[in-house]
């Protein structure tokens, strides 16, 4: 296969409707093989799409839903990144054909097995993640969780780097390193001070291992990662800290002194982090912040009034926007952050004080701790399940069909679009304005429509519904009204 992973996007004349084909003359068909040529180039070539919602998903509890359900009811939200700690087999295989990506993680304890020898990274890469790809969409590898920052006296910052650097080459060896990134999510205690973020460092001692991580970040194009709570900081110092800062609301501005501005804490902390990678003589280097984590609780300890439901609703739904809103912050205002909410569940066999068995916008029963709206027009359930509700009604079985993935680049649907209603043979006439699935009149929608009848058609092989993973194949029926889905 050529590279062309370096060639110049093509540029498109996009129409915001399908147009009827028409009978083909040659230089009809000429145009269209070169439609064809272009699509191909499109999917083929990696286009940055919208910022996506991620959520990590622990299991420390004894009464959580099944993955499997779990998975089947994220299709039905506007979350397509999911974070697990561990590679949890029944979670890999639960989430195999959804269209949502997975970021596996190398425990704590296993990093310095993984440090010792490439063979050991890639024994455990071929036992733990090669078995469930490409169905399960991996495309991270967290080695430890705030390693550089716990209690535990044996874990030697040395292990981190290698363990990373192993991973790595055992990807390169499978040809598996461009999909699949490793990188390792830090505390923000790995800074000697967070303010002003324009002057922030890491820590001293630090300085060694982190010089060595943000390089290899940079070498191999992965995220620097960060767990990132400004509740922890309001909590400690609400004499000092403004709640609404802390709640990502539009406070009066807290100024730095080179000039930046901050409306929020959220914005402060990653930026704080932006200028100790450049402290490092990284600042010309492109480093994407990737924050891994980041929440508000429910419920508290005695005492504690920071952790309400009403504020951990307010948090994490400015926080969904926020990730939604492709933004970058007052230091690198186009840079976008990707964004994972902590967390999908409240976890009642976690250890520590009551706050870390609260941080989930679901109960373990599957009921909402708080009312947060992670609703997708279009997505597999129509965004209208919930956790515990209705779980038996999707379909299963041979009723199945294709949807456009939310978030999907519009440059790409427009593209699929194009093509499924011209050369891919589809009847798009139910698209047009005067058919049954024009309204809403959204590409996204269309799309679906399109890219659906385009699966039925070609016998609903995987491969007919991927689209460079702009497609979803969904168990529910994406029927509205009188607008009708066809299927097999």
């Amino acid at each position: 296969m050529y590279d062309i992973s370096h060639s110049p996007t093509p540029k498109f004349h996009f129409d915001t409707h399908p147009t009827q084909p028409k009978p083909q003359s040659q230089s009809t068909m000429a145009i269209t093989n070169l439609s064809l040529l272009l699509l191909l180039i499109l999917l083929m070539n990696p286009l940055q799409s919208v910022s996506s919602v991620g959520i990590n998903y622990g299991t420390l509890g004894n009464n959580l839903p099944s993955p499997k359900k779990v998975a089947q009811l994220l299709q039905s939200t506007l979350i397509d990144k999911v974070k697990i700690y561990d590679t949890n087999q029944e979670i890999l295989q639960a989430f195999s054909n959804t269209g949502i990506d997975l970021i596996v993680a190398v425990e704590n304890s296993h990093v310095s097995n993984i440090s010792t020898e490439v063979s050991s990274a890639d024994e455990w890469l071929s036992t733990r993640v090669i078995p469930f790809i490409p169905a399960t969409s991996v495309v991270a590898i967290a080695v430890g969780n705030e390693y550089l920052t716990t209690n535990d006296n044996k874990l030697e910052p040395k292990a981190l780097v290698q363990a990373m650097q192993n991973l790595h080459a055992a990807l390169v060896a499978r040809g598996l390193d461009r999909k699949i990134k490793v990188t390792t999510p830090h505390s923000m205690a790995i800074l000697a001070s967070s303010f002003p973020p324009s002057a922030s460092t890491f820590a001293l001692n630090l300085m060694p291992t982190m010089t060595a991580i943000v390089g290899f970040l940079a070498d191999t194009g992965a995220p620097f990662m960060v767990n990132a709570y400004p509740y922890f900081a309001y909590r400690d110092n609400p004499g000092s800290v403004n709640l609404e800062y802390a709640l990502l609301g539009n406070a009066t501005g807290v100024r730095d002194p080179k000039g930046y501005v901050y409306n929020n804490m959220l914005d402060a902390q990653i930026d704080s982090i932006r200028s100790a990678i450049n402290a490092l003589g990284f600042g010309n280097m492109t480093i994407e912040i990737t924050v891994s984590e980041s929440g508000w609780p429910s419920k508290g300890d005695h005492g504690d009034k920071a952790a309400t439901p009403q504020n951990a609703k307010t948090y994490n739904t400015r926080l969904i926007e926020r990730a939604q809103a492709y933004k970058g912050t007052p230091m690198k205002p186009k840079d976008k952050i990707e964004i994972f909410v902590f967390a999908l569940f409240n976890e009642n066999k976690k250890e520590g004080d009551e706050t870390e068995r609260n941080f989930g916008m679901f109960n373990g029963d599957g009921s909402k701790v708080y009312d947060v709206d992670l609703s997708c027009q279009f997505c597999s359930n129509g965004g209208t399940l919930g956790f515990g509700e209705k779980v038996s009604g999707a379909a299963r079985g041979p009723s199945v069909w294709c949807i456009a993935k939310p978030h999907s680049d519009d440059k790409v649907l427009q593209a699929v679009l194009d093509f499924c209603c011209g050369p891919g043979g589809v009847d798009c006439r139910e698209i047009y304005e005067s058919g049954d699935c024009f309204e809403p009149n959204k590409l996204l929608a269309h799309a679906s429509y399109a890219m659906n009848a385009y699966y039925q058609m070609h016998g609903r092989n995987y491969w007919n519904c991927d689209f460079k993973g702009s497609g979803l194949v969904a168990f529910s029926d994406p029927s509205y009204g009188t607008c009708r889905y066809p299927q097999q």
